[in-house]
């Protein structure tokens, strides 16, 4: 490189770290970039593994040997309630959020994420709502009904304290990150990748990730309705789950395993993303059946939402369906072989190298198989119906999801952690390491395979001698210290990698895709300029890409007006089509976190009015958000290099923002069906259906209220249009406002003066909760038409500038759509229950 073209470099260098730079001091609570947010979460989801780590710890003590008074059963329950809510809650999906947040824009080619202050929003999120389950837990108030918080036993009958309230507000608190995480991962793959990244050129962890995030979206919701109705019950005594009064407990199981049983697979894919990613780079070989496993993890995420009944063979369900969910229960082995085989034939045509991430690969495999036989195992009716509910379940769960989730990111970390240190780390603790954790993980959880097989109960703090189970239980726990050793020594060795590690000047591995062709450890911008992908992602040479990319030889090798730039592509072709200009640091996602968990707040010690202020202080927070962005004028089409010009996002079809609208919907969606499921299967199996009293609404308003909700999705569509041709957005809009006004103050009638007794029978329960429902959302339609309104208002919206307009135009439609379906459905149960001759 010439003396020019390096003195250009580093000026280029300078310019975009002063652009992207985070502040110091308190100044970092304002972060908002990837690689920041990214390691926060896989610090605090560490943390949390090793207070749950602690409390298994105490459970091996419990049990160690026969007839212990080391703790009684009211501590028992909170700690092995807790420890599973902290592992599957606290530290599974986040450490998982934490590696794609910090990881995926790299392997992308591209700067940040889609919204950096929707990250930082969910990490405040994530750790709040997990502070709060802890604080209770050192409170002595923690949940104590099972990580799975079943019915009845966490209703107030049983449960009457606020121990289930923190499990129920704390874990639904936690899902808000989860989702931003989500949405945040689906957009940014889809819209994001580097110029000529096509879908099939891109690397193999990109597909896994996008699967689970898509999984995400339609797997949490089912959890987020049953947590709020059962909430509603236990405040205000709606009887969704009460037997008595027309509701049923299986319901909330149903809910649970339709996201619980998905979960599992939403931990183990990206898991085996990077078993995938990392299995080439040792075997020195490109990934065999590249395609095959991409259809393999979709067929995974299909099947894996049909198979949740297999948690609840014992509850009396009809014989045609155990024989069908014992079918898809087996059927998932498939497309797992698939990967599975892939792996084995990439390092059988390669040639392996050992070196610590390849042990802890090996490790997964044979942990992992294990764990997959016993699942086919449980899958049969007989054999689950004999071991349900046994330590024999405990001992799959845990050779699954460790075995599935921690031998992985293990491998990950040893892999990975370079990348963040720039320093390669001490061998000679990493090796007997693996070793404790090895040998103790079997010790510790084979055991039980045969204390269940022995009969031994799950979810009991002692038991008596001489029936079988003191040694294998002596054993287990024995296990289980020898394996926290070895995570002892794990933090060791990372402590040792982050202050006395080899430096290294990049890629000791001889990887070939695209994170490693940056500088370690890597600047806040990730890439000077973004490459161009020519060939499959995981198939560069990251030494030559990297070289060009420093230089500014790619798209955006420049800097202007001060604006974090990066590029947004063609979904399927990988084809430039918009600039995103992204938001600089801000403190609004930490004070709307913090207005958030006051809402938590309130809501947990019952003090229902005053939960309205900081609902209100949320809601004015949010539409700042929008206030430091949007352009007050038309850019037209911007240059990004190589003769190519592209429009602002403001001014593109199809911008990230637009797309995110599009996924939370279908979240949202989500949770709607979820309710509407939730109506039918009450109607169908609860005791107590039909209800002696009904609904009495009339045609009239009802029909005005969906008559309403139309007109005002009909009139924002007519504002887009009205936008484009030059005027008259803002009357139209209005009018929409009107329309959802009126459309909620006759929700609102209905609810008030139609609907019998909420609290008389699940079958009012429902229906009030349905048109709240609807009413909520046409209540945002109001927001959404006056903040259009404003925006115009503002100059911030013109005839290009219409995304705003758009984003609202989606949510008029999903209201109408919804809310419709959901007054008809409240009018026409009535009408049905009559002509069959209930609710007299």
């Amino acid at each position: 490189m010439s003396e020019q073209r390096r003195s250009n470099a580093i000026r280029l260098h300078r310019e975009l770290h002063d652009i992207w730079k985070t502040g110091p001091g308190l100044q970092r609570l304002a972060a908002v970039n990837h690689n920041i947010i990214g390691k926060r979460f896989m610090v605090a989801a560490f943390v949390f593994f090793a207070i749950g780590g602690i409390l298994s710890m105490l459970i091996r003590a419990q049990l160690a040997t026969p007839n212990t008074a080391f703790v009684g059963p009211e501590i028992y329950n909170q700690i092995f309630t807790m420890h599973g809510t902290v592992m599957m809650f606290l530290f599974a999906i986040p450490m998982f959020e934490g590696m794609a947040i910090y990881f995926l824009p790299k392997l992308l080619g591209a700067r940040d994420l889609a919204f950096p202050r929707l990250t930082a929003l969910g990490f405040y999120c994530y750790i709040f709502g997990g502070s709060i389950l802890i604080v209770a837990m050192l409170m002595g108030v923690a949940p104590d009904s099972g990580w799975f918080m079943y019915t009845p036993l966490s209703s107030s009958t049983y449960a009457p304290g606020i121990n289930a309230d923190v499990w129920l507000l704390g874990i639904t608190f936690v899902e808000i990150s989860a989702i931003a995480a989500a949405v945040e991962i689906t957009v940014t793959i889809l819209k994001m990748r580097a110029p000529g990244m096509s879908l099939n050129r891109m690397p193999i962890m990109g597909w896994y990730l996008l699967i689970t995030a898509g999984m995400m979206l339609v797997g949490f919701p089912p959890l987020i309705l049953g947590s709020i109705l059962l909430e509603l019950e236990r405040a205000f005594d709606l009887p969704f789950f009460d037997p008595t009064r027309g509701g049923d407990s299986l319901l909330w199981q149903h809910l649970f395993w339709l996201f619980g049983h998905p979960e599992v697979y939403i931990i183990f894919l990206p898991a085996a993303g990077a078993i995938s990613t990392i299995i080439p780079v040792f075997a020195r070989k490109e990934l065999m059946g590249y395609r095959a496993i991409v259809v393999a993890i979709i067929a995974v995420a299909f099947l894996s939402f049909g198979l949740w009944v297999h948690h609840m063979f014992t509850v009396g369900i009809p014989h045609l369906a155990l024989a069908f969910f014992s079918a898809a229960s087996a059927l998932v082995a498939i497309p797992t072989a698939v990967q599975i085989f892939a792996w084995l034939a990439t390092l059988a045509h390669g040639r392996p190298r050992m070196d610590v991430p390849m042990l802890y690969v090996f490790g997964f495999l044979f942990v992992f198989v294990l764990g997959g036989l016993t699942g086919v195992m449980l899958a049969m009716v007989p054999f689950n119906w004999q071991v349900h509910d046994s330590y024999f379940v405990v001992a799959h769960l845990h050779y699954v999801l460790v075995g599935g989730f921690i031998f992985p990111m293990l491998a990950a970390a040893y892999y990975w952690l370079p990348h963040v240190t720039g320093r390669l780390t001490m061998h000679r603790i990493s090796v007997p390491a693996f070793w404790l954790i090895f040998v103790g993980f079997n010790m510790t959880f084979f055991m039980m395979h045969m204390t269940g097989l022995r009969g031994m109960p799950r979810r009991v703090h002692t038991y008596p001698a001489g029936v079988g189970w003191d040694w294998l239980n002596l054993l287990s726990s024995i296990g289980g210290f020898i394996l926290t050793m070895g995570f002892a020594l794990i933090v060791i060795d990372i402590v040792l990698q982050f202050r006395f590690g080899k430096p290294y000047r990049r890629n000791p591995w001889g990887a070939r895709t695209l994170e490693w062709a940056q500088t370690t450890p890597p600047p806040a911008y990730n890439f000077a300029s973004l490459p161009l992908v020519d060939r499959r992602a995981d198939m560069l040479e990251p030494h030559e890409i990297g070289n060009e990319l420093a230089a500014g030889k790619g798209y955006l090798g420049f800097t202007r007006h001060g604006w974090m730039e990066t590029l947004g592509v063609d979904m399927t072709s990988g084809r430039p089509d918009q600039t995103i200009i992204l938001p600089q640091t801000t403190y609004l996602p930490l004070w709307t976190a913090l207005a958030i968990g006051a809402f938590v707040l309130c809501l947990l010690f019952k003090i229902y009015w005053w939960s309205l202020v900081p609902l209100g202080v949320t809601l004015v927070l949010c539409l700042c958000w929008t206030h430091a962005t949007g352009l007050d004028h038309d850019h037209g089409d911007l240059e990004i290099g190589h003769g190519i010009a592209v429009p602002t996002h403001y001014e593109a079809e199809g911008a990230p923002s637009w797309w995110a609208m599009v996924f939370t919907l279908v979240c949202n969606g989500t949770l709607f069906a979820s309710l509407i499921f939730a109506v039918f299967f009450l109607w169908l199996v609860a005791p107590g259906w039909p209800p002696t009293e009904l609904v009495e609404t009339g045609l009239l308003p009802p029909a005005l209220a969906a008559i309403t909700l139309l007109g005002a999705a009909l009139t924002a569509r007519m504002a887009v249009t009205a936008n484009a041709q030059g005027g008259g957005a803002s009357m139209l809009l209005l009018a929409s406002a009107g329309a959802h006004v009126l459309a909620t103050g006759l929700i609102a009638y209905l609810i008030a003066t139609a609907l019998p007794d909420p609290t008389s029978h699940a079958y009012a329960a429902t229906a009030f909760f349905t048109l709240a429902y609807v009413a909520v959302h046409s209540a945002l339609g109001l927001v959404f038409a006056l903040f259009g309104v404003w925006r115009i208002a503002q100059g911030r919206v013109s005839a290009r500038r219409s995304l705003d307009l758009r984003i609202g135009k989606l949510w008029h439609d999903y209201t109408a759509l919804t809310g419709i379906f959901g007054i008809a459905l409240v009018l026409i149960m009535p009408l049905i229950v009559s002509a069959s001759g209930g609710g007299q």
